[in-house]
């Protein structure tokens, strides 16, 4: 009896269901076959397991496991392989060295925590898990991620991946285009992916802390027309893009601890529009930026900052979108591109984003 009595208590609820049947088993029986197939949740966490006990229930029915917060150092690929309907997998605050390849065999997964272990790595069959939309992987000792993430996860909202020995995210990042937040901070990151202007939706951007690391980000930037919040602060930038001037949801920016020149700290510390007005003037400004600005001007137009299929050459015509009341008249074409130094400085972010007004008058 008392042996029993031990199993009732270590053996979880799944196995009080089974106790105790009167002249009612049958119903009895029917019920618990119903509470089995229902969705559950399986919290394991801070028990200080060193290793996953058999579980007696079916896993099939299982769709969050917490095993946070205790001494795991593995986790075998049948107990992963086996959780069909996974929807939230929580094994931070371990001591995982690595992930079993069999994740890729949950196609629901919806949320993956692993931050706090001891990961160099993630496994390659992690871009299986389409229905992932966050991933958090901050404090552990990763110095890569896999190269085809992005070209997979589609639909991944969230990727947080702070306190690792990163040098690169994976240029297939700028394919993650669902992606709401970025946290990359505390890494060792030399350069953001090429494509980024292509994260239309990116509303948080952390990079910072960096250090010596980081001396530069990408002209394609300003073309992240969602960025809400952006936080370069303690890396080795100099000067930021000048196409942050069209940055217009900004209303976070942190940029301390670096050695900016352009724009100088005193404008960046005064207000966010004194660092737009200032970079949009850069914008319009030296011989010396035409080229990249002649490379750059055409992306305002792929990626809506205006809308280019709205003009017509020779008149004025009214641009709706993101820079509502926009004018542009006198459109003209030259080798594929908008040419003329007159004509760029009509798409500076001040002219842009400026009210409504009357197109000026042709003679």
């Amino acid at each position: 009896m008392r042996g029993m009595g031990e199993k009732r208590r270590h053996g979880g609820g799944h196995h009080v269901h089974g106790v105790g049947f009167g002249a009612g088993g049958g119903v009895g029986h029917a019920e618990q076959d119903e509470k089995r197939r229902e969705p559950k949740k399986l919290d394991m966490s801070g028990m200080s397991l060193d290793s996953i006990p058999h579980l007696s229930m079916p896993l099939g029915n299982i769709t969050t496991l917490d095993l946070s917060n205790n001494n795991l150092q593995s986790i075998p690929e049948s107990i992963i392989a086996r959780l069909l309907n996974v929807v939230v997998l929580d094994v931070r605050s371990n001591q995982l060295t690595s992930l079993p390849n069999s994740i890729g065999c949950l196609s629901k997964l919806k949320v993956l925590n692993v931050s706090g272990n001891l990961l160099r790595d993630l496994p390659a069959t992690i871009e299986e898990c389409r229905a992932l939309e966050e991933l958090n992987a901050n404090f552990n000792q990763l110095t890569k991620l896999p190269d085809t993430l992005g070209f997979e996860l589609h639909g991944l909202r969230r990727l947080s991946v702070n306190s690792n020995k990163l040098a690169y995210l994976p240029s297939s990042t700028s394919h993650m285009t669902a992606l709401r937040s970025l946290d990359a901070r505390l890494n060792c990151l030399r350069a953001l992916p090429d494509g980024l202007e292509n994260l239309g939706g990116l509303e948080t951007l952390n990079v910072s802390q960096n250090f010596q690391y980081l001396r530069e980000l990408p002209y394609g930037i300003g073309l992240l027309v969602s960025l809400r919040e952006l936080d370069v602060s303690y890396n080795s930038i100099a000067a930021l893009p000048d196409s942050m001037g069209c940055l217009t949801k900004l209303a976070r920016f942190s940029a301390a601890g670096n050695p900016l020149v352009c724009p100088p700290m005193d404008v960046v510390e005064q207000s966010l529009d004194a660092m737009r007005a200032y970079l949009s003037a850069r914008m319009n400004g030296t011989d010396k930026d035409r080229r990249r600005k002649k490379c750059w001007v055409p992306k305002l137009v792929k990626f809506n900052t205006f809308s280019a299929g709205m003009m017509t050459p020779g008149r004025a015509t009214k641009v709706h979108g993101n820079a509502e009341g926009l004018l542009i008249s006198d459109y003209r074409s030259l080798d594929g591109g908008i040419a003329s130094p007159g004509f760029l400085s009509m798409l500076s972010p001040r002219r842009l984003f400026s009210p409504r007004r009357n197109s000026p008058k042709h003679h």
